[in-house]
């Protein structure tokens, strides 16, 4: 069966479905934002031994790529432990919205690291998406204020480094290089969970259970998804697509913890106004498309 576009976009949905319970297990899970991320790029890393070939990797990827690939995996480790850290400082709705501002980073970051010419319609969606934060701003607490500044960092890092794994993954095999990416994010974390990781390392008997669920099911599974959907879809594409984390884990967030007590409706007045964005650029680029179709 060819991977065509199509089926990559619902891959794609379908892994940041699973990634709308990323949040709501973050904020079940007893243990700070690094110990947490921690546990789960190593037992992503643990799971995937079976599948990759260690002695070889390096050889078979090449030196410059393997490098590459471990940089990149240091900037997925920094984007997790914003995005908990945002959790823990606000709540899991907060976090999730601000996930929703890749887009506005990702118009402007990705034609600059990819080498390709800003394109209008992009920017302008991007730019769209500013009233949806400040409306998001005004309708939380004044005291989670500092974890949306950390979600918006996280945003910004989940537009680096969905643009630098589309530049460099090429044709290489998805699960080879969520291998190298979050083995290299596991080995850059170790060393700073003494000092910064607080008292509790070892996780409580049901935040196993959750840990699991979020390794496997949410970061191996998901991982090689979106790796894989990137192959045919481009950076801002699919970071528009997961944009559509938020209503998942939003909608999760009501039901299951108590988010909506702490919101006013500004709030959910800034979340539609970055959905909007986020279902408005499919619109925009079929009506692109045709002009050019038409101009041809």
């Amino acid at each position: 069966m060819a991977y065509t576009e199509q089926r990559a976009y619902l891959e794609l949905h379908l892994a940041v479905f699973l990634w709308g319970f990323t949040a709501i297990l973050g904020d079940l899970i007893q243990l700070s934002a690094l110990n947490l991320v921690w546990w789960r790029v190593f037992l992503t890393s643990l799971s995937l031994i079976f599948f990759v070939r260690i002695g070889k990797l390096v050889r078979e990827v090449g030196l410059h790529r393997f490098l590459l690939l471990a940089s990149i995996g240091t900037i997925v480790a920094l984007h997790w432990v914003t995005f908990y850290g945002a959790i823990k400082l606000a709540n899991a709705s907060i976090a999730l919205v601000c996930m929703a501002t890749t887009s506005l980073f990702s118009s402007v970051l990705e034609p600059w690291i990819v080498k390709r010419p800003f394109v209008w319609y992009e920017l302008l969606l991007g730019v769209f998406i500013l009233p949806g934060i400040w409306l998001i701003v005004d309708g939380a607490d004044a005291g989670m204020n500092v974890g949306i500044l950390v979600g918006l960092t996280s945003a910004a890092l989940v537009s680096v480094f969905t643009s630098l794994n589309k530049k460099y993954i090429g044709s290489s095999d998805p699960l080879r290089i969520t291998f190298i990416e979050l083995g290299a994010a596991t080995l850059f974390l170790a060393p700073f969970l003494y000092s910064l990781g607080g008292d509790k390392f070892w996780p409580a008997p049901l935040d196993w259970v959750y840990l699991l669920v979020l390794a496997l099911l949410c970061t191996t599974l998901t991982f090689f998804l979106s790796l894989r959907a990137l192959s045919r879809l481009s950076a801002f594409a699919s970071n528009l697509t997961v944009n559509l984390e938020p209503v998942y884990g939003i909608f999760l967030a009501y039901f299951l913890l108590d988010d909506a007590q702490e919101l006013s409706p500004n709030f959910y007045w800034g979340t539609a106004l970055i959905l909007v964005a986020v279902f408005g650029y499919t619109a925009v680029v079929r009506l692109v498309r045709r002009r050019r179709q038409l101009l041809v």
